[in-house]
């Protein structure tokens, strides 16, 4: 394990574990896709460990849980509350397993269970809503049916489903013997929570502020609203913590919290005026513009389509609220044209 008492980056990819002060381990689970690796933290306490986000559930990722408990001399059953930023599937799959191992509690937010239960609920047509979804705007049958293929592969990554207790944004946890806010951060994920220690000035983001990388803001069908503006409110609103140290979902803890939030926040400006200035030029489906800005090379990996797909279409949803654009349908399928200032 690698000591830290102040931020220094992992070299060696061989490690899965990264000692913080106040004995908290971070733990690196790896998921198989371009992210690598979601991070978990172990926070210990007078009862044993709080463990925040286990992971997506993989034979590697199990593997890697068992050899960090020994590395540690710990038990399953020292883990005595399971703590969920969100319920995307590389955080929340393994936490049906580990509570099973441990006997420990799950929270997570209503909201975020509701969704998780959407997904993978023994009766969930998500699936077939979100195909539907991109069919209405252009995506092509072999890449729908790629996506759905993929998306069935996450049913053995989430199982078993976890018994879950409830929190909310608003109230505070105590996590390591200090007590920290619950923030509610929507626009990666709907019922996502980052959570604020005000003496440390920590924060446990989650993935809504990641370094080096973007999260993706999605849109997600039969949710009503604005993904994009939902994020960038949550950005100006967590902007105004002071930080000093923020643990993410993915890359390693950092200092430049507030630094951060403003790139992600001009990275978004950004993008919207490019697709605004290119639908001046012509009409598009959503996926003509998902290829303008991502490439065609994203038809070979399902995973990485989906993603950009939603993120296109909530930007767009974006431009059209904020009356830069119009849509209209066209033999079944939405194209989306610029409006004259």
């Amino acid at each position: 394990m690698t000591k830290h008492n102040s931020i220094t980056s992992l070299t060696e990819q061989a490690l899965h574990t990264i000692g913080w002060q106040e004995g908290w381990l971070q733990v690196k689970v790896p998921v198989p896709f371009s992210l690598k690796w979601v991070n978990s933290y172990l926070i210990p306490d007078d009862r044993g460990f709080t463990l925040i986000d286990p992971g997506l559930r993989t034979d590697e990722a199990i593997q890697v849980w068992e050899e960090v408990l020994q590395q540690q001399g710990l038990q399953w059953n020292a883990i005595t509350r399971i703590v969920l930023t969100h319920q995307h599937p590389d955080h929340y799959g393994l936490a049906g397993y580990v509570q099973e191992r441990s006997g420990a509690p799950v929270f997570m937010t209503r909201e975020a269970h509701a969704y998780a239960l959407r997904l993978w609920g023994d009766t969930s047509d998500f699936s077939q809503q979100l195909l539907t979804l991109y069919a209405e705007h252009g995506m092509p049958a072999e890449l729908r049916e790629a996506i759905a293929e993929n998306l069935e592969t996450f049913v053995s990554m989430v199982s078993p489903q976890p018994e879950v207790t409830y929190f909310e944004a608003g109230s505070n946890i105590m996590l390591g013997g200090r007590s920290w806010l619950l923030i509610d951060a929507p626009g990666h994920a709907r019922g996502q929570v980052c959570f604020y220690q005000k003496e440390r000035q920590w924060m446990l983001c989650g993935d809504q502020v990641l370094p080096h990388i973007t999260p993706n803001v999605s849109v997600v069908p039969g949710e009503d609203g604005d993904p994009l503006a939902d994020f960038m409110n949550s950005l100006e609103e967590l902007r105004s913590f002071e930080v000093k140290l923020a643990f993410p979902g993915h890359r390693d803890p950092f200092p430049d919290f507030g630094g951060r939030i403003v790139e992600l926040q001009q990275h978004h400006v950004r993008r919207l005026d490019k697709m605004a200035a290119m639908l001046a030029e012509e009409p598009r489906s959503a996926y003509g513009m998902c290829e303008a800005l991502f490439g065609s090379r994203l038809s070979g990996n399902a995973h990485q389509l989906r993603f950009a797909m939603s993120e296109t279409l909530a930007h767009l949803v974006h431009l059209e609220r904020k009356a830069r654009i119009a849509s209209a349908a066209v033999d079944g399928i939405y194209r989306y044209a610029a409006l004259t200032p």
